[in-house]
């Protein structure tokens, strides 16, 4: 844990914690939206058009702060952030279920739309929980792994690595389970072909692998910036 002179939270942890959260809010929020971007080229599965869920930009946004606040504080508090946010998810959807349940007012939007907008649908909910407690884990537990290997150094490594291979296990447990497993055994929801769903998962990881490699230097800028200010006084030694 980093903490200041006095003992309270550094304004760098505060940062990367809130950004952490923000980001894994909004993905919880946009994850039911499929969004489909035209390619300049045809490339193969996905074709010229790129589709993935709402959910994608947001959600990578998570993994370039667990990388940063895991290098600057250590594995065991990475961890701790993740599992705390994984509850907390659990707070979000309970906020949200209970205002659609509450009853409007005779000035209020529409309920339908508020619901359609805002309420996410079981199958997203049981994809997005699962892919999410499960990859975020791997992702800090293999960014330490090389990191021990690496003395330390090459971030940019630990960095591409945990990201890329915990966004594969990510797409593939969030696009199987809310697309596919959940709609067809619990009869919710449309259940995507085997086609689709390889180009869903195709075209969501190609963005979180290029959103992974690009991400890098502002890893390198933030880790830099944090430990150049002398914010941290780590009671745990990073390993």
């Amino acid at each position: 844990m980093a903490t200041d002179t006095r003992g309270a939270p550094t304004i760098a942890q505060v940062a990367l914690i809130g950004t952490f959260v923000t980001a894994l809010v909004t993905a919880q929020l946009t994850a039911s939206k499929v969004l489909a971007f035209q390619l300049p080229i045809s490339l193969p599965v996905t074709g010229a058009e790129l589709v993935l869920p709402g959910a994608a930009v947001a959600y990578a946004l998570t993994f370039m702060a667990s990388d940063c606040y895991a290098e600057l504080y250590g594995r065991r508090a990475a961890q701790i952030v993740v599992n705390v946010a994984f509850a907390l998810n659990f707070v979000v959807l309970a906020l949200v279920w209970s205002t659609i349940a509450a009853p409007a007012a005779e000035t209020s939007i529409d309920p339908g739309m508020f619901a359609d907008v805002l309420g996410a649908s079981t199958n997203i909910v049981l994809g997005s929980l699962l892919a999410y407690v499960v990859s975020q884990n791997w992702d800090v537990l293999v960014f330490h792994r090389i990191r021990e290997y690496t003395g330390g150094r090459r971030l940019w490594l630990r960095n591409i690595a945990s990201t890329a291979s915990s966004q594969a296990i990510d797409t593939v447990i969030f696009v199987s389970i809310a697309f596919a497993l959940a709609p067809a055994v619990l009869d919710i929801g449309v259940v995507l072909g085997p086609g689709e769903l390889l180009a869903l998962i195709v075209g969501q990881y190609l963005l979180k692998l290029a959103i992974a490699v690009l991400d890098t230097p502002v890893v390198y800028a933030v880790v830099h910036l944090v430990r150049s200010r002398g914010e941290i006084q780590l009671t745990e030694t990073p390993s």
